[in-house]
């Protein structure tokens, strides 16, 4: 209890009009159930909100009920989600280290035995060793409609690597110029939690300076906690935006969201430090533009990461944005967030092209119902597990649990394991899945609409789908329409 007491009275939210801040850690599982049967939600020591703060509708109880149990479990299952992930990783990375399999026996004998190292430009995460490509497409021309697309989810993926392999995959794989790689102190959970990159295409005279940030590790668990976390802040004139994608792109407790701070080398903030070297890129060629990109996670922050910038009046900035292609992409906040951001786009030329995979998991959370606020905005560039897209206003089962939706979930997890062994066959050598990526296809029997979550079949769809559907932005469609 003394946790929560606080951080309730250390944290400076006059930065914001409201607020509700969901905090699982110490809740019981009666002060849970009494949740359910209480309007009163400000009362509830694990609910931080202000004063007097009621909601009368049982639903909305219901949902906020299943965020903290969910968030409650991966709590629990962390460390052991944590050695997991560690073992999957150590495995592969441990073998090729040593040159085989049957390698290793040998170099056991000779002494010569190698351990991964994890800051080498060889070693692979769980998503590396998921889908292990790193030359794009080189069938997709710069005049393609598909190619910032494509490149577009090839820097999501390489966000999730360590920086040695990012230097190594723009610089010799994608034969462009690398600029930065960040290392990002989140003030709440007190540790570097977010990471992501920065480099530049150029084509002649144009330039197209690239961000990438880092999406959710498939075995953190804390990642997962702020997918299904319901929290949020009310930031004037944008609207209420989910807690946890803020804290990551560097809201501090003390401060909220100053436009300007005294820099710290040793707790960097994502926002201000990307923003910076953003500034002084663009000083140098005034013509260059820019794109952000992510995966889940990193798709979140690439949302958040310009509606900071409105908040700050960085006209000129935005002026430069090219573009914001996100996948895997949960819902970032309400409807009057959606309404700002495309406020944003529009006045700016800015394009945001959404992408969902099929059942993907992630696109579907947080929860979204007429009781909820978390809406996603601007249409749906959605591809079914034949990579046929289609451009919709909401993905098909925008919230996953439905009855109707669960056999067809689950025929088409075992198609899409079926799929990995001939995918090789019918469009060539560089769609063979790994056996990672195989394992993940099993696990879908078991969870359908996990495995739809990973890069493999983004990076196939902005490669196989139709060069016709990446020509229509959510911006572009909304200035026809003003029109």
């Amino acid at each position: 209890m003394a946790t929560e007491l606080t951080t309730k009275t250390t944290c400076n939210k006059s930065f914001c009009k409201d607020y509700l801040l969901l905090s699982p850690k110490d809740v019981g599982f009666l002060d849970l159930v009494m949740l359910l049967f209480s309007e009163h939600i400000g009362n509830r020591k694990f609910i931080d909100c202000p004063d007097g703060t009621v909601e009368e509708s049982f639903g909305h109880r219901f949902v906020i009920f299943i965020s903290i149990l969910a968030q409650k479990i991966l709590h629990l299952v962390d460390k052991p989600l944590g050695w997991l992930g560690s073992a999957i990783e150590f495995l592969p990375n441990f073998s090729d280290a040593n040159g085989g399999f049957f390698m290793i026996l040998l170099n056991v004998v000779s002494g010569k035995l190698v351990l991964p190292n994890k800051e080498s430009a060889e070693f692979l995460t769980a998503i590396g060793l998921w889908d292990i490509r790193r030359d794009l497409d080189s069938r997709i021309k710069h005049d393609d409609p598909r190619y910032t697309s494509a490149l577009a989810i090839m820097a999501a993926k390489s966000a999730y690597e360590n920086q040695a392999y990012i230097i190594e995959t723009v610089e010799k794989h994608w034969k462009m110029e690398f600029l930065e790689y960040f290392d990002c102190w989140n003030d709440y959970e007190e540790d570097y939690t977010t990471q992501g990159f920065m480099w530049s295409d150029k084509t002649g005279e144009s330039e197209l300076i690239g961000i990438s940030f880092r999406g959710t590790s498939p075995f953190n668990a804390k990642d997962w906690s702020s997918d299904v976390d319901l929290s949020w802040y009310h930031l004037p004139g944008i609207g209420k935006v989910h807690a946890g994608f803020l804290k990551a792109l560097g809201l501090q407790k003390s401060l909220g969201w100053p436009k300007d701070i005294q820099t710290d080398d040793r707790k960097p903030y994502a926002y201000y430090v990307i923003r910076q070297k953003l500034k002084e890129r663009l000083e140098k060629n005034p013509n260059a533009k820019f794109m952000v990109t992510g995966h889940s996670l990193g798709a979140a922050l690439t949302i958040v990461f310009p509606a900071v910038l409105a908040l700050h009046g960085e006209t000129d900035l935005l002026s430069k944005l090219e573009g914001l292609y996100t996948f895997g992409q949960p819902r970032v906040g309400d409807k009057r967030f959606g309404e700002f951001m495309k406020e944003v786009l529009v006045n700016h030329g800015s394009r945001y092209l959404r992408f969902v995979y099929c059942n993907d998991l992630v696109p579907r959370v947080p929860f979204d119902s007429s009781n909820l606020l978390f809406k996603h905005f601007g249409d749906c560039h959605y591809y079914n597990s034949f990579y046929k897209g289609q451009v919709l206003a909401e993905e098909p089962n925008k919230n996953y649990f439905s009855i109707l939706a669960f056999i067809p979930m689950f025929a088409n997890a075992l198609w899409e394991l079926l799929r990995s062994f001939i995918i090789y066959y019918q469009n060539g050598p560089e769609y063979c899945e790994t056996f990672t990526c195989r394992g993940w296809r099993v696990i879908g029997l078991l969870i359908a609409g996990l495995p739809a979550h990973g890069p493999q079949d983004y990076v196939n769809l902005t490669r196989l789908g139709s060069p016709e559907l990446f020509k229509l932005s959510s911006h572009e469609k909304s200035i026809n329409d003003v029109k």
